[in-house]
């Protein structure tokens, strides 16, 4: 060893790395018991996107926010993997496809009935504060039911002077 050598060493500075724990941590664990409550095999891939999208509560994303946040966490995954998982975990029930105009779609890990605002400027979909497809009179056709109301109101910037208050919304 050279008189260099450790004076390279001391000089590194050690840069931390974001991981993630698919296989012991408490989330994983959380995860794969859920993921098996519906009959889903608790594989790497989907441990590591379902602990992304049920870790900070209800959430609305797109396959390529999902694999943009997987990628920052250097999670070994495709956007085709990510793509098939989020339509499996559709598919399970455990989060809830809305296709937005366009070729848009975002994934809801908030299953129940809601309405949702979409903001075109900033395409961003979340929750309504109140649920309004309850106030809709509906009358199906014949031999029909309801099943479901999906009630998305878009939203745009308004730049006019005299703006009413956004947070309201009249169904007369």
């Amino acid at each position: 060893m050279t008189d260099s050598e450790p004076k390279k060493a001391a000089g590194r500075r050690a840069v931390a790395k974001p991981t993630f724990d698919w296989k012991d941590g408490a989330l994983a664990r959380l995860v794969r018991d859920k993921l098996r409550m519906v009959d889903l095999r608790p594989t790497r891939q989907r441990i590591s996107l379902a602990s992304l999208l049920f870790v900070a509560g209800d959430r609305h994303v797109t396959v390529d926010q999902l694999f943009d946040e997987a990628k920052a966490l250097r999670m070994p995954l495709s956007r085709a993997t990510v793509y098939n998982t989020l339509h499996q975990f559709v598919a399970a029930g455990l989060v809830r496809e809305i296709a937005l105009y366009g070729s848009k779609v975002w994934y809801d890990t908030k299953t129940g009935s809601h309405c949702h605002f979409y903001d075109e400027d900033r395409a961003n979909l979340f929750d309504m504060a109140e649920d309004v497809a309850g106030q809709l009179k509906i009358t199906p056709p014949k031999g029909k039911k309801v099943v479901g109301i999906d009630v998305i109101v878009r939203l745009a910037d308004d730049e006019s002077e005299n703006a009413t208050d956004a947070g309201e919304v009249s169904l007369q």
